[in-house]
């Protein structure tokens, strides 16, 4: 009887017996510590939108407060999450003249440096019919209400029969 032995069953067997890990094994050994490594960056990937979710709701919380003690008419609060990637709410609020649109606005960014340490940027404080605050997970809307009610960015980012409800509620 002739048995045929390959190198490669030489190479082997003999590593098996000296404790060397065979190809198989050590494919094995990669494909459980690759998936350990995905475990990893998964759970450390969901407490970081944990964690993001729950500065941008921190973040909101003062602009809301503020917004309220300012007297802001009209608030809205639009959920981005799941829309765009640009931010994770907007909020939409009125002032009755650009004077009160430029001191919500500047107040605004002020408290959100000192309370929450938010470093805010503007747009549109020199006119201030229409400005623009970027607080990075929230960006905050704050219009005269003529120039509120030509753009319509309640429209564009609410569903069809809250925007509608808006609109009426606000002619």
């Amino acid at each position: 009887m002739i048995v045929a032995i390959s190198w490669e069953d030489k190479v082997l067997n003999d590593s098996q017996t000296a404790g060397i890990p065979t190809r198989a094994a050590t494919a094995a050994g990669t494909a459980t510590a690759e998936t350990a490594a995905a475990e990893t960056a998964a759970a450390r990937s969901a407490a970081k939108a944990a964690a993001d979710t729950q500065a941008s709701a921190t973040i909101l919380a003062a602009v809301l407060a503020s917004l309220d003690d300012d007297k802001a008419e009209d608030v809205v609060q639009v959920d981005l999450r799941g829309k765009t990637t640009v931010a994770d709410f907007m909020v939409i609020a009125s002032g009755r003249s650009t004077r009160q649109v430029a001191a919500i606005s500047e107040k605004l960014m002020d408290r959100l440096r000192d309370g929450a340490g938010v470093r805010a940027r503007a747009e549109g404080l020199e006119v201030s019919d229409w400005v623009l605050v970027d607080a990075g997970d929230v960006i905050v809307h704050i219009f005269r209400p003529e120039v509120r009610d030509f753009y319509q960015l309640e429209k564009m980012w609410l569903p069809q029969g809250d925007a509608v409800k808006r609109l009426a509620g606000a002619a």
